[in-house]
């Protein structure tokens, strides 16, 4: 069957004069003649019939379809690029695995205990990306992921991780400090993550807080965790956080628990595994070592 697929080298010719509006400067980028580059892009136009440059006296400008078509190719040209690095890089004497993971997540539970699965796996060589949270993603590109149980990842297999326990923190010096750990928060600014708005109201009721404020969804507001944080650290008011996020604070004493009680609420993680990479060796290895550092955090932790 034939296919519509031009060449990369006319592709990426056609790219350069884009970006240069020119083909003297596009040959100078690719390290090819004048006549070279032209010659290519008249074979592109022929193959597409179409016109995608137009070449007058002040020089070469494109079309509003090669405008467009511009457009298109040069993610996918870029793609191309990325793939064919990741291929160059994957390791001849092991392999890979593509673990996509919370990015909270990634930084202060994952990443802090990754050594210990590399070095039983030391042939293994791990890419950890982004798995953004509440996006859908048309191809879902990892072997393995931590996600929230309400992800959506279809045919992949699923098993629960690790429940989600939060707390509220605060400023070691907070002036709010006293009222909050004897369970009045009425006064207290409540930090707030735009993602969870409403988180408030079911730790009040699950950690049986009955001294709250009028509005519990005024406040400063955050997009990410870290913004949080430094925002409790600055004294602004008290914030509600996964404690593992905040574990080395706590331990620190740069952070203070605002409130004994710990919500170890509806919200959880599971760990998510593509169905056709679960019987691969190096799948295996990290689910088994993931699950195993799970079950020993619990029983540290349990009362």
């Amino acid at each position: 069957m034939h296919r519509h697929i031009p060449s990369t080298r006319a592709l990426l010719i056609f790219d350069a004069v884009a970006r240069h509006h020119g083909v003297g400067k596009a040959a100078q980028e690719l390290c090819l003649t004048h006549s070279a580059v032209s010659q290519q892009l008249r074979q592109l136009e022929g193959q597409l019939g179409l016109q995608l440059v137009r070449r007058s006296a002040r020089g070469t400008e494109l079309t509003e379809v090669g405008r467009r078509y511009h457009a298109q190719i040069v993610g996918d040209l870029l793609r191309l690029q990325n793939h064919t690095r990741e291929a160059m890089a994957q390791r001849s004497d092991g392999t890979s695995l593509q673990v996509g993971c919370v990015p909270v997540f990634a930084e202060r539970w994952l990443l802090p205990r990754l050594p210990t699965f590399l070095a039983e796996e030391p042939a293994c060589s791990v890419h950890l990306q982004v798995y953004p949270t509440q996006t859908y993603m048309a191809e879902i590109p990892f072997d393995v992921a931590v996600q929230y149980d309400d992800a959506a990842w279809p045919g992949a297999l699923q098993q629960p991780l690790l429940r989600e326990a939060c707390v509220a923190v605060c400023s070691p010096g907070s002036r709010h400090r006293r009222a909050t750990e004897r369970g009045d928060f009425s006064a207290v600014p409540l930090l707030q993550l735009s993602s969870r708005l409403g988180a408030w109201d079911d730790w009040f009721a699950h950690a049986g807080v009955a001294h709250t404020p009028a509005h519990s969804l005024g406040g400063h507001r955050f997009d990410l965790f870290y913004m949080l944080v430094e925002a409790v650290r600055a004294d602004l008011g008290v914030g509600l956080v996964p404690r593992y996020f905040v574990e080395r604070e706590l331990q620190s004493g740069d952070l203070a628990l605002a409130h004994p009680f710990v919500d170890s609420g509806l919200r959880g993680y599971s760990l998510f595994v593509a169905r056709e990479r679960a019987q691969e060796r190096a799948v295996q290895a990290f689910v088994h070592w993931l699950t195993q550092a799970v079950a020993a955090q619990v029983t540290v932790t349990a009362p």
